[in-house]
């Protein structure tokens, strides 16, 4: 038999042995409480309390927006969500016949939902009105929850329409501004919490949690609403008269670049969104004046002007000829009249809007050093204003235009731009300061902090000098072609435009974008307004008879509305020229007949006698109007 002697020197090796498995082990536990505490602690209390609450979102109110006066155009209200849990229904049927007659919802489809314990709970309608709530709550039904959302409501209806944009039921922002400043205008949801089992039946005696929701920040914007109901209503005029297709129009404050009205039209009412026709949708609620482009016409002459003045290939004394047209590397250009303007200085050019003048300045300067001008202007670049989808404009690489490419685009042809780009860049022009378009105004948070948003200068354009005659040929272009558009006592200056419209790269016959530029106060302007008129059919497209006559009404009425006195006592001018019969005279005889009245006409088709006159007989008119004759 062995003995076996325990020295303390064995037993002390065997209790350190002992207590460093127990030391071990006793760290191992401590170690997982302490990562089951602190890192997994927040996440099993989730769990914990999901399985033992159930809890319904508190909408938090979308924020307002309002106009540069503080005019609220949209703005949220509180409605209800209705929920139902199956598993505290005690009479399925009664529930459902309850509800399928409050909320007009089939019956059928509450039952399932209604019966179907599967899931815990299910949304059975959204944005219901306070009204039908309080009924469903008089019916005191087991198993039926309210929750706290919002609607979206806009004041002024189909006012803005394409610039405010709109929301999904959810209220979240899909296009304009509601979608832009999104992250603004959006709440912070709150939550009611309530104690319950974890198969979802409400605990006796439980308590409930509410959590209140955050209302999302107020967006003011730089639009006037008076000034915007002054434009969309002239252009619902125009549409109309002119039998037109559509029609955009923008008034800017060419002094710090704040879009005071913007619009598109045709439009919809923003509190019935045609959300089941999807190409009205987006047709109508696309903002054309940001987005699309269309070739400017004699309007971009403002830009052949001013660049040809900076360069000093020209000057306001400057002469020229026009037979009609223009031969440019063997290729015959011509000119709107056919007939010709003959000898005229570049002021009477620029109020003739004779193309001839313009090709002639756009070749003296050249494709490099024109170029570099229409660059400085903004032309074939984003203006960078604050709303999704901007178009940048089409226009040719230098290195491909040609000189008839080049006698073209001194023109308004050959190239492409979007509505505010073209009136952001007659800004810069006219100010000689080019400023960044933008409809925000301040942002003021839940808590009243506010946000302002300031004018920010791109770069400057032209010369003072410059920019002084450009304004003062302007104010002659209106003064001497322009009373269909003139506001008596005040001085005001324009520019018409009358451009093709393309369809699978092709000219589209009969089919035009009339257009018509105008400043406020013609030698400092500080309003300048935009407005085109999409292929009208009502006889008559010329810029100067379509577009021209409703900038005059949209200025009378602005001038009205912001209580602007007259700059000059003047009598009223009225239309006192009598259009005479010109069907079936010759062109020579018409022509003859309506120069020695004042009036001004131009020839459509290649016939030699005019068959059908765009202005009847017996019209009266101002001096100088345009009488369109058709030969064809």
């Amino acid at each position: 038999m062995k003995i076996i002697k325990y020295t303390t020197q064995n037993l002390q090796k065997r209790l350190l042995c002992v207590l460093t498995i127990v030391a071990f082990v006793f760290l191992f536990v401590i170690g997982k409480l302490m990562y089951v505490q602190l890192i997994q602690g927040t996440m099993l209390q989730s769990r914990a309390i999901s399985q033992w609450t159930r809890d319904l979102p508190l909408s938090g109110l979308r924020g307002s927006i309002v106009d540069t006066n503080g005019d609220t155009l949209a703005s949220s209200f509180t409605s209800y969500n209705i929920y139902l849990r199956a598993s505290n229904i005690v009479d399925a049927e009664t529930v459902a016949n309850l509800l399928a007659e409050i909320l007009g919802i089939d019956y059928q489809s509450i039952l399932q939902k209604a019966t179907d314990k599967s899931v815990s709970e299910r949304l059975l309608a959204q944005q219901v009105s306070g009204e039908l709530v309080e009924r469903i709550l008089a019916s005191d039904l087991d198993g039926v929850y309210i929750a706290e959302t919002s609607t979206r409501r806009y004041p002024y209806g189909d006012l803005l329409t394409s610039v405010l944009g709109y929301t999904t039921i959810d209220n979240i922002g899909q296009s304009g501004i509601e979608a832009y400043y999104d992250n603004y205008l959006q709440g912070t949801d709150g939550y009611a919490m309530t104690e319950s089992t974890i198969t979802g039946v409400e605990l006796s005696n439980s308590t409930t949690t509410f959590v209140s929701g955050i209302q999302g920040c107020t967006v003011q914007l730089t639009i006037d609403v008076g000034i915007q109901q002054i434009l969309e209503g002239v252009l619902d005029r125009a549409m109309e008269e002119q039998q037109a297709k559509g029609a955009t129009g923008i008034i800017m404050d060419a002094t710090n670049g704040e879009i005071l009205a913007m619009a598109t039209k045709p439009s919809f009412d923003l509190n019935n969104i045609p959300r089941d026709d999807i190409e009205t949708l987006l047709n109508y609620s696309k903002n054309t004046t940001v987005v699309d482009i269309y070739e400017p016409g004699s309007t971009f002459k403002v830009f052949t002007t001013a660049a040809a003045l900076s360069s000093g290939v020209t000057n306001i004394d400057d002469t020229f000829y026009d037979p009609g047209y223009r031969i440019i590397s063997g290729e015959r250009i011509k000119c709107w009249r056919t007939q010709g303007h003959g000898h005229e200085t570049l002021l009477e050019g620029f109020c003739n809007s004779c193309n001839s003048v313009f090709m002639d300045l756009g070749l003296r300067m050249g494709t490099e050093v024109f170029y570099q001008y229409l660059q400085k202007f903004g032309i074939g670049q984003k203006t960078g204003i604050d709303f999704y989808g901007e178009s940048a404009g089409i226009v040719m690489d230098a290195s491909m235009v040609r000189d008839v490419d080049l006698a073209r685009i001194a023109f308004g042809q050959a190239i492409a731009v979007t509505p505010l780009q073209m009136l952001n860049s007659v800004c810069g022009i006219v100010n000689g300061t080019r400023y960044q378009p933008r409809l925000i105004k301040s942002i003021t948070s839940a808590n009243g902090t506010t946000k302002e948003f300031g004018s920010v200068i791109v770069g400057s354009t032209v010369s003072n000098s410059v920019r002084d005659t450009i304004n003062q040929m302007l104010e002659a272009v209106v003064s001497t072609t322009g009373e269909c558009t003139f506001v008596a006592g005040y001085h005001v200056g324009g520019k018409t435009g009358t451009a093709q419209k393309y369809e699978d790269g092709r000219v589209a016959t009969g089919k035009y974008v009339s257009s018509f530029i105008g400043t406020y106060p013609a030698s400092a302007p500080k309003y300048v307004m935009l407005i085109c008129v999409d292929e009208p059919s009502a006889g008559i497209y010329y810029g100067s008879q379509v577009a021209k006559p409703y900038g005059g009404m949209i200025f009378k009425q602005m001038f009205d509305y912001l209580s602007i006195a007259p700059d000059v006592e003047m009598a009223e001018i009225t239309a006192d020229i009598e259009v005479p019969n010109l069907v079936g005279l010759s062109i020579t005889q018409a022509g003859a007949l309506l120069r020695s009245i004042k009036l001004d006409y131009v020839i459509i088709g290649e016939g030699e006698v005019v068959l059908t006159q765009a202005v009847p007989a017996g019209t009266k008119v101002f001096a100088e109007t345009i009488i369109q004759l058709f030969t064809e």
